[in-house]
Parts: C-alpha cells; sequence; structure tokens
C-alpha cells in the first residue's frame, strides 16, 4: 500500500510538480487578498487613518514595540536550539543572536525566508566553521520550531474560540474544534514518538536527529513565547472599541500571519492585510487600517533597518580587519626579505 501511494507522488511530482501546484496556490491567495484589499478599502478616507494613527496612544505603541523586541528576542533562541541540537554547541549565544535576529528580519521583508534569512545565516556562521549544509540543518530545526508552536497555539486557541477560526476559514465553530484537535492529537503523538527513542530524519549528511521528548516540549514553548508576543503588539495596537478577546485575535493574528506565509509575498504583504481586515469586520476600517500600518514599521520595518545597520557595520569592520591583516603579512614578508637572517 505504501508503495503505491509513493510511487503515484512520483509520478504526480514527475508529470506536474508539486513546484508548480505551490506557485499556483501562493498566486491564488494574492489574487485573493487583492480582490478582498480593493472592496475594502476603496472607500476608505486616508485623512481618517491619519487622525486614527495620531488617536493612538503613546503607551500603547510603547508596550506594542515591547513586545515586538521580546518577539525577536525569542527568535535568537531558535538558533540558539537548533545549534545545539545539530551539535554545535561551540557557537556562543551572542553570534547565535545576531544570525537568528537579521536572518528573521531580512526573510520576513523580503520574502522566500528559507533563501533570503538561509543566505543571511551562512555568512554570519561560515567564520565558525559551519558548512551550508550545517546551516541548512540550522533552518529546518528553526522552521521546526516555527510550526510546532503554531500548531500549539492554533490548536489551543481555536478549541477556546471557535468562532476566531470561522472568521478566517468560513468553517462552522464545531468543524474547526474538530480540526484543532486533530492538530493537537497529531502534535501529541509527534511528542510521543521523539519521546521514546532517538529519531533521525534525512540521509547521509543531511540526516537530523530530531529533539527528544523534553526537548520537543521546550521547543514548543519557544514557539509559544514567540507568537504570544507577536499577537500581543497586534493586540495593543486595535482598537479598543468593540472589545476583542485575546485569544480570539491570537487565532486571527496567526492564522493571517500563516496565509501570509503560504503567499511568499515579502512580510506576507496584502495577504496578511486582508485576512485580518475580513476577520476583524466589526472594528472601524480606517482604526483598523491605521493599526496596521503602525504594526508593520514596528514588527518588519524598523527591525530591517536595524539588521541592515547590524550586518552593514559587520561587513566594514570584517573588510577592514582583512585589511590590516593582510597589511600586517606584507610587512612581515618585507622585513623577513630584507634581513640578512634566514627566515624560520
Amino acid at each position: 500500500m505504501y508503495g503505491r501511494v509513493a510511487a503515484a507522488f512520483r509520478r504526480f511530482d514527475e508529470k506536474i510538480g508539486w513546484s508548480w501546484i505551490g506557485a499556483c496556490l501562493s498566486a491564488a491567495i494574492i489574487i485573493a487578498a487583492a480582490i478582498v484589499l480593493y472592496r475594502n478599502l476603496r472607500g476608505i478616507d486616508f485623512r481618517e487613518v491619519l487622525d486614527a494613527l495620531r488617536a493612538i496612544e503613546t503607551r500603547d505603541i510603547a508596550i506594542s514595540a515591547a513586545f515586538v523586541a521580546a518577539g525577536y528576542f525569542t527568535l535568537t533562541f531558535y538558533d540558539l536550539f537548533a545549534l545545539r541540537t545539530i551539535g554545535h554547541a561551540d557557537v556562543p549565544y551572542r553570534v547565535a543572536a545576531l544570525a537568528g535576529f537579521t536572518s528573521y528580519a531580512v526573510g520576513h521583508n523580503i520574502g522566500a525566508s528559507a533563501f533570503t534569512g538561509g543566505a543571511v545565516r551562512y555568512r554570519i556562521y561560515s567564520a565558525y566553521g559551519l558548512s551550508a549544509i550545517d546551516v541548512a540543518k540550522v533552518c529546518f530545526v528553526a522552521g521546526l520550531t516555527f510550526w510546532l508552536g503554531n500548531a500549539t497555539v492554533l490548536g489551543l486557541g481555536i478549541v477556546i474560540a471557535p468562532q476566531a477560526a470561522s472568521a478566517i476559514d468560513q468553517l462552522p465553530p464545531l468543524a474547526n474544534q474538530i480540526l484543532a484537535l486533530a492538530i493537537l492529537g497529531i502534535l501529541a503523538t509527534y511528542v510521543a514518538w521523539v519521546w521514546r527513542t532517538p529519531r533521525a530524519v534525512g540521509r547521509h549528511n543531511w540526516l537530523v536527529t530530531l529533539p527528544n521528548g523534553p526537548l520537543t516540549l521546550l521547543q514548543i514553548g519557544v514557539g509559544i513565547v514567540d507568537l504570544s508576543c507577536c499577537a500581543a503588539a497586534m493586540y495593543m495596537l486595535v482598537p479598543d472599541e468593540p472589545y476583542i478577546g485575546f485569544v480570539t485575535l491570537a487565532v486571527i493574528f496567526v492564522s493571517s500571519t500563516l496565509l501570509g506565509f503560504a503567499s511568499h509575498s515579502p512580510g506576507g504583504l496584502g495577504v496578511f492585510d486582508a485576512a485580518m481586515l475580513v476577520a476583524l469586520w466589526q472594528f472601524d476600517t480606517e482604526d483598523l487600517v491605521a493599526g496596521l500600518l503602525l504594526f508593520r514599521l514596528l514588527y518588519y520595518l524598523v527591525p530591517f533597518g536595524i539588521s541592515l545597520a547590524i550586518l552593514g557595520c559587520r561587513e566594514i569592520w570584517l573588510s577592514v580587519h582583512a585589511a590590516r591583516q593582510e597589511k600586517y603579512r606584507d610587512r612581515n614578508g618585507n622585513d623577513r626579505a630584507n634581513s640578512d637572517e634566514p627566515p624560520h
């Protein structure tokens, strides 16, 4: 049975290709988001959006920025955990923090984070002896942390507030609860699977030993904290009226983020925003757009600018350091050439 299914998947990949399906899905999501944005924003008054931006309290903006900073701080532990998992405990935390922050800040804004973030990581980690395969393993384990966190937050959140998911997928709340329980069941099965004995995925040089049961729970915890901080940052920027519970907003936020991720558009631009506008229909459009714009500034643009500045300064420092070393070698070589003593 398994052989027939595997053969069918191979034939499908050869004749059609999964990448083509993924590209069509991304295009469909982006087109749908564009239509939704057009319908929701065609009558918007941008002067009212500016007024709504001015009306957001400085205290709420500061708290939101603090949650964004906490979220990016948590992202540094994605890389630290991944490095320990693949056996590179010698890489210090400061390097993992640099790679984690800059790779996610760049990947979030440019899109195709698996490649753009991976390129940033390789540039940093290669100086500490990691190969391209090692960096790919880091990306895999960090991605696993992200998906485990998403599955847990969505599963628990939808069980508690199924109507929040209904605002996104238009399914009945009961159907969403059943799906959430299925997600949690799969998650529990995975934890039990890695708990019993060491598990590995991949082949040859690409072999990765998965974290064991207790470490997987830690992995899930890191993902939950990250997503909770991001959702809390958004929660501080939505209008106060009408009231919406944090769990409800967290489910909508995570679902919208995943739709943006599936579209492969930079920062989920357009897709994330359209999903939020549809799901949070009860808010005034201008007020909600103001909150979304401010969230993009705090979570995407500011960290992106900071990361580019950090990476730029690092490249300048590396260039200056390399030039000094080359100059030192040339000077020592000339001194030895002019010396009467034979070189040692």
